[in-house]
């Protein structure tokens, strides 16, 4: 996709050339990158029983976490990667800089965890309910 700003790439704006690259990048965070694999896996679990229980609610509020703290690891993994690539030696700035990147998104794994086991706690008897035969 050509970027106006820049004047680089090519023109034309392909929709399904995009899909494509989300998808190869996500696909290599969560094969190489064990933090967005467990987070994502876990997520979807906790979604599925949502789901299943049909609270539409919860499942979208874990969607809108999960999709907040892979983004936040992307952003991450991308700016290390660049520091690294930029800075090979160790450089006090850019030790600060990935600080700053793991800290935002420590922030938002904290969000993460604390939406997903308030989900879980909320979850728990209707599933267990649900498992049992009984209504919930």
């Amino acid at each position: 996709m050509k970027n106006q700003f820049l004047g680089t790439g090519e023109p034309g704006y392909h929709p399904l050339r995009k899909l494509a690259v989300i998808v190869a990048g996500l696909r290599y965070a969560v094969l190489h990158d064990f933090s967005v694999l467990y987070k994502v896996v876990l997520s979807v679990f906790v979604m599925a029983v949502a789901l299943w229980l049909h609270d539409w609610l919860d499942a979208a509020l874990i969607l809108l976490a999960t999709g907040l703290v892979v983004a936040a690891e992307l952003f991450n993994t991308a700016i290390e990667a660049l520091c690294d690539f930029v800075e090979h030696r160790h450089n006090e700035k850019i030790g600060i800089i990935k600080d700053i990147a793991a800290a935002a998104t420590g922030m938002v794994i904290l969000a993460w965890w604390i939406v997903l086991v308030v989900e879980i706690a909320r979850i728990w008897p209707r599933l267990v309910a649900a498992w049992h035969g009984a209504a919930p």
